[in-house]
């Protein structure tokens, strides 16, 4: 259960209610922006960094996804790994979902993919482990500007996904996701039934 309450679509500034298009939007699809919502100046900032990073992005969506799944693993954000964009649903089939499992013996993923995946899990469990030697090795298959935008995708779906985690917004999701937060209740994205939003 949601440790802060919803606000109601009702009472969100008409900003707000315009940039998250609230009446085309689901529960889920609205997810923590109901309690962001409490802060609204300060969510349209948050959305608006999460809404450049999705629409102005040059990585291909398949990249993205994994590496966003991966991500919501090690911050246990139930919400994060129950979800499954439209956008990527094509391009990422729930095999390569579990092949996140153990991501550098997997085979449906390129190497381009195995790096990416490969800096979301230091970024997100050992962050000073991405040393200039990783730099490196990331520059042989990604441009500077590329190196960024994975850097800056890691950093929005790091701190976001443990500020969902953290809310345990879990009453919406799907039953194998909406486990209580403790000890040994860890989640996997291939823990339920996902749910494609857009």
């Amino acid at each position: 259960m949601s440790r802060i309450s919803f606000v109601p679509t009702s009472e969100w500034s008409e900003e707000l209610r315009t940039l998250v298009d609230v009446d085309s939007a689901t529960d889920l699809e609205l997810g923590i922006t109901r309690m962001l919502a409490h802060s609204p100046q300060l969510a349209m900032g948050l959305l608006g960094f999460g809404g450049a990073i999705a629409t102005k992005r040059t990585l291909p969506e398949r990249l993205i996804e994994l590496l966003r799944l991966r991500v919501a693993f090690h911050n246990q954000c139930r919400s994060c790994m129950a979800i499954r964009y439209r956008a990527a649903s094509e391009d990422v089939s729930e095999t390569d979902v579990c092949n996140l499992e153990k991501p550098q013996g997997a085979n449906s993923l390129d190497d381009r993919e195995r790096f990416a995946v490969e800096l979301g899990d230091r970024f997100a469990c050992d962050h000073l482990s991405i040393d200039s030697a990783f730099f490196e090795d990331l520059k042989t298959l990604f441009s500077e500007a590329e190196v960024m935008e994975l850097l800056m995708h890691c950093a929005l779906y790091v701190g976001v996904g443990r500020l969902a985690a953290v809310l345990d917004m879990t009453e919406d999701l799907p039953e194998g996701f909406n486990l209580p937060f403790g000890h040994g209740n860890h989640v996997t994205p291939t823990s339920g039934e996902p749910v494609v939003v857009r």
